[in-house]
């Protein structure tokens, strides 16, 4: 991904705003690292369980009419799990010491956020939609009856999961 490192970037002046994050990450709303900042944390992993409880939280956010979900926060005895959206695509999932102002999180989370989402979406716009690197196949040889396929109904999975990043 070519905005890897103004992501990058963006999650480490993100931790210098506030200090007391201990990790911050952007993925894909289907749980793709997109650019990680989390000493001690195994990053694919806490991807993949966002995209998990991202799939709650738009479904809680649906059954209750509440729209499309903005943010998520877990807090634990150690601390917070954050969650914005970024953009259409992609989510920030921010660690965070129970000490934190949780104020202050939102406020510079939501920012971040705002902002990984714009670097996510031009990126995304740039690349011509539904077009696949070219394979190098080697010509059909096969006689006979010519098969036939039958397209597919698209998945239902966390992909189409309605993130927005408005406030």
């Amino acid at each position: 991904m070519a905005a890897e490192p103004e992501i990058l970037d963006e999650l480490r002046r993100l931790r210098a705003r506030v200090p007391q994050l201990t990790g911050a990450l952007a993925a894909s709303v289907d749980g793709l690292v997109l650019a990680h900042d989390t000493p001690g944390v195994e990053p694919e992993s806490v991807a993949a369980l966002t995209a998990a409880a991202l799939g709650v939280a738009v479904r809680m956010a649906d059954a209750t009419g509440q729209g499309d979900l903005r943010e998520l926060l877990v807090r634990g005895v150690h601390g917070y799990v954050a969650t914005y959206a970024a953009g259409s695509t992609a989510v920030l999932t921010l660690l965070a010491q129970d000490r934190v102002n949780v104020g202050r999180l939102h406020l510079e989370g939501r920012r971040a956020g705002a902002r990984i989402g714009e670097l996510v979406d031009a990126e995304a716009a740039a690349k011509p939609p539904g077009k696949a690197p070219a394979k190098s196949e080697k010509p059909a040889t096969r006689t006979g009856t010519a098969r036939t396929r039958t397209t597919r109904a698209p998945r239902s999975t966390a992909t189409n999961a309605r993130t927005t990043t408005e406030s």
